[in-house]
């Protein structure tokens, strides 16, 4: 981690050690940040070994006084279990800065449980495990420019981020960017099935569907003109390509993907509607 970056001397807690507590301890400890700095609170016996093999950082089964010293707290919990986790906690991380990455549980009930009004609720996706995640930031009128600056040091060892002005749009990026992976992974595994019945090898398939999708990707990255105009330079009329994208639009394919994203979307608002309450 750079000398110049704004966590290189601060305590760190994680409450909740799963799979993006993970990805950011990971990158953390990547980037050179020592493991005697970051703290992570997990019920599970199990996970704490996990953690403390992996990572070499600090792991207690509940929260307690130590969790003072932390200056940022990453709030990694489920969203069911969010308000008893902060009835544990939040005595112990009022000076805290608090980044959440629970699905669905909005700021207003997050102050109200912790007490504080410094809370960036923040929605990651899983390629942070690999260093290649987005992740959609949202920050109460309190957090400031300093602030900030120490969660994007703390969200740039997962990958790219994208700040938001209004805390609703979080549930859009939940849909697109958050459940985003499985619905590239599923369209994978059409195109792997597919191709294996049309009698390449399972491992042929995967490593042409991987690459196609990851090729392309790239190009479209790197590409600044529209992404309907770099589909178009693919499909030539009467083609192999137009004949797929005519199968696909026959049976509306781009409307039940809109209208499945509109449900994810309707499910993180519900999240928070269910689970924000306590």
């Amino acid at each position: 981690m750079p000398p110049h970056s704004p966590i290189t001397e601060q305590a760190l807690a994680f409450i909740g050690g799963g799979n993006m507590a993970s990805a950011i301890v990971g990158g953390l400890r990547r980037q050179g940040m020592p493991g005697h700095l970051i703290e992570v609170v997990e019920p599970s016996a199990e996970s704490r070994e996990r953690l403390r093999a992996q990572f070499d950082v600090q792991v207690t089964a509940q929260a307690d006084a130590s969790l003072e010293r932390a200056s940022v707290v990453v709030w990694a919990v489920k969203p069911q279990v969010f308000a008893q986790a902060a009835q544990q906690a939040g005595a112990h991380t009022r000076g805290a800065l608090h980044l959440s990455v629970a699905a669905g549980i909005g700021t207003d009930s997050i102050a109200r449980w912790l007490g504080s009004e410094l809370i960036v609720r923040a929605m990651p996706n899983t390629p942070a495990l690999i260093g290649r995640g987005i992740t959609g930031l949202f920050a109460r009128p309190a957090v400031e420019a300093r602030h900030k600056a120490t969660i994007e040091a703390i969200v740039a060892t997962t990958g790219q981020w994208v700040w938001l002005e209004q805390e609703e749009r979080l549930d859009a990026v939940t849909a697109l960017s958050g459940s985003g992976p499985a619905y590239v992974f599923y369209f994978l595994e059409a195109m792997v099935e597919a191709g294996t019945q049309m009698g390449l090898s399972p491992e042929q398939a995967r490593q042409l569907a991987l690459a196609t999708f990851t090729g392309a990707s790239a190009l479209a990255a790197d590409s600044p003109e529209p992404l309907a105009l770099l589909r178009e330079r693919v499909t030539s009329k009467g083609g192999t390509t137009h004949a797929a994208l005519s199968a696909m639009q026959a049976a509306d394919v781009k409307a039940h993907f809109m209208a499945a994203m509109q449900a994810a979307r309707q499910r993180a608002q519900e999240l928070g509607q269910e689970f924000g309450r306590q």
